[in-house]
């Protein structure tokens, strides 16, 4: 079973910044790619960022340019770090780390994203 732990969620002023960190812990198996989604009550979660093992990244239309996603293999860790936030970027963050070998999607608890304008 794999264990995510996320940090550095808050409150934030617009046009600020903050990042996020997610270290996964269990599992004896190589994770692949690893994300973060983003869900508001009452809508669907969507993704923010991934990033492969190899460092392949994918981003959101409505973030490139101001959110950046990287990782630490080693630590089996995933960041996101977030400048020139806006409200609309408030929301519940989530981790997400693919195992492969497993052929499973394991997610963080949240952590929440408060931008105020």
């Amino acid at each position: 079973q794999v264990q995510l732990v996320e940090s550095g969620g808050g409150l934030v002023q617009a046009g600020g910044s903050l990042r996020l960190s997610c270290a996964a812990s269990g599992t004896i198996f190589t994770i692949s790619s690893m994300g973060w989604y983003r869900q508001a009550r009452g809508k669907l979660r969507e993704l923010v960022a991934s990033i492969t093992r190899g460092g392949t990244t994918n981003y959101a239309d409505s973030v490139k340019g101001r959110f950046t996603i990287s990782r630490d293999n080693a630590k089996n860790t995933v960041y996101l770090q977030m400048n020139s936030l806006k409200p609309e970027d408030t929301d519940v963050y989530y981790c997400n780390v693919y195992v492969q070998r497993l052929g499973m999607d394991y997610w963080g608890q949240g952590t929440q994203v408060t931008v105020s304008s």
